[in-house]
């Protein structure tokens, strides 16, 4: 569904935050990959593997035909010493426009902590791993396909994995903290794409940045820290969106998110049939109605605090208890602030399930039917062993690598610096992290960068409506804005596991890339 922007006129208030979002739900353990097994005297680092092979495969009904390249790039301390290896898996075209007219995409997950396996074998990479749309995997063997839906026909694609994840690690005595942070993080992935632009010389490519969950905070700081190279996007894909960390927090004396997060409740309990009364058939005109009144009677309500009038507090509890299927009790109990974690716990508690955090639609036993929080998310647990072991099966059948480092999907990373550091000052470091002023720069000193908001309508991790509200409060004057353009799925966090919403994804990348980039990415030799 397309969407214009909304202009949602509420303040923000900082407050500090973590966050584990989409990536980080994986329970697979895994062994740090901080400095291990290199030495750290003079002698030079080895240099990282690589590994190519060659494939093809049918996308639109045209062969297209591709390299495909395992291996990492060393990334140098502010010394001009080897610090890390960043490793990547890229694909390249082999048999279509000239190298270095076609867009290059650069992507990534986010956690912070996660590897990119999730969308490389969602969706970006010409191979996928076959997910039920809604409900548990199982057990292994995994099903994998071509993937139809990719965007190598018109670009090549780089899967990245920052320092912790994947095969990406720290040399000798560098220490973890020198790439765990909001900016040590932009900072690396900066350096990286510079120099896998010489590598390849793809500096005249038309560039795109495509992150999902923290991968959409670190597009935006990414692209900032690119432009102090003099080196500017066509384009940034944000995929369910976190920029204004506020928006999920849910702090006490912070009314915000339990505005923005009330359409996603909505939309949630639409799909599992938890609305007490008929609503309109028309899914777009629900979320319109919806998010009206939480920004008008809801969004009063809760900024007039203890002083809110016994009859417009009741009339508020039946509004809530229509728009999300709790009881009135539960609504008042809660003071009218109905959190994420307890809307999961306590809209099917009689039935004895969970409601899923990165989709809603998926629901699974409670582990504490009296629990203020669900005890996990079943949609993570329903898919996680499946792109884990695919993933590392296809690197090793598919991909050719047969090096001995093992894949880090997540649990590498730790102890991430939320603060901010600029010109040599400690900045925005005191509050919940906000990094959409970063975008909005990005956006003002390139005026052709454009933006793609894709938004799962069932994700309660990073509601749709929490990216809206940011990107309406970003200070960009109309002609900034119109270059910002939303797409909502019908989907949760990670859309591309519902195989019948992957041709609306294919779609909407290519209509975006081949806007921006005027290139002729189809077009043969």
């Amino acid at each position: 569904m397309k969407f214009p922007l909304l202009r949602l006129p509420v303040k923000a208030r900082p407050a500090l935050t973590l966050i584990c979002i989409a990536a980080l739900a994986t329970a697979v353990p895994a062994r740090s990959q901080e400095g291990d097994g290199e030495p750290a005297a003079a002698k030079p680092p080895s240099p990282p593997g690589r590994w190519e092979t060659s494939h093809s495969i049918e996308v639109g009904g045209e062969t297209v035909e591709y390299d495909a390249v395992v291996t990492g790039i060393q990334l140098d301390n502010e010394d001009g010493a080897a610090a890390a290896q960043l490793w990547y898996a890229a694909y390249f075209r082999t048999n279509g426009a000239s190298p270095r007219e076609r867009p290059l995409v650069f992507s990534y997950n986010g956690g912070p902590g996660s590897a990119s396996f999730w969308l490389h074998m969602g969706i970006m990479g010409p191979r996928r791993v076959v997910t039920p749309e809604v409900g548990p995997q199982g057990a292994p063997p995994y099903p994998l396909e071509d993937n139809a839906w990719t965007i190598l026909d018109i670009a090549d694609i780089v899967m990245v994995d920052p320092i912790g994840t994947g095969f990406s690690h720290t040399l000798g005595e560098t220490p973890g903290s020198d790439y765990w942070g909001i900016d040590e993080d932009a900072r690396s992935l900066a350096q990286f794409i510079r120099r896998f632009l010489s590598a390849h010389d793809r500096w005249n490519s038309p560039r795109y940045l495509l992150g999902e969950s923290y991968g959409t905070t670190r597009s935006a700081v990414l692209a900032s820290h690119l432009q102090r190279a003099n080196i500017d996007l066509n384009g940034i894909v944000l995929v369910s969106t976190i920029l204004q960390f506020n928006t999920i927090q849910f702090a006490p004396g912070d009314d915000l998110p339990y505005i923005v997060n009330l359409p996603s409740y909505t939309v949630a309990a639409r799909y599992l049939d938890a609305l007490p009364e008929k609503t309109p058939a028309d899914l777009e005109t629900l979320m319109a109605e919806v998010e009206e009144w939480a920004l008008t009677e809801y969004a009063t309500a809760l900024l007039r605090g203890s002083t809110l009038d016994a009859d417009t507090r009741a009339r508020v509890v039946d509004r809530m208890h229509r728009y999300t299927g709790l009881s009135h009790d539960f609504i008042e109990k809660s003071d009218l602030r109905v959190t994420a974690p307890a809307f999961e716990a306590e809209l099917l508690r009689d039935e004895g399930k969970i409601v899923g955090r990165l989709d809603a639609r998926f629901t699974g036993p409670a582990g504490d039917t009296l629990g203020a929080r669900p005890s996990h998310d079943p949609q993570s647990t329903a898919i996680s062993s499946a792109y884990t072991s695919a993933f590392n099966s296809y690197l090793r059948s598919e991909l050719g690598y047969d090096g001995d480092r093992e894949y880090v999907p997540s649990g590498g990373v730790r102890d991430w610096n939320w603060g901010r550091v600029s010109a040599g000052r400690f900045s925005r470091g005191d509050g919940t992290p906000n990094v959409a002023p970063d975008l909005a720069a990005a956006m003002r000193r390139n005026p052709a960068l454009e933006v793609l908001l894709i938004n799962g309508l069932y994700d309660l991790a990073t509601p749709y409506f929490a990216a809206v509200w940011t990107m309406d409060h970003m200070g960009l004057p109309p002609e900034l804005r119109a270059n910002i353009q939303r797409e909502d799925f019908a989907a949760g966090h990670m859309m591309y596991v519902e195989q019948s919403l992957l041709p609306q994804w294919k779609e909407t990348l290519d209509a975006f890339i081949l806007r921006t980039s005027g290139s002729g990415a189809r077009d043969a030799d």
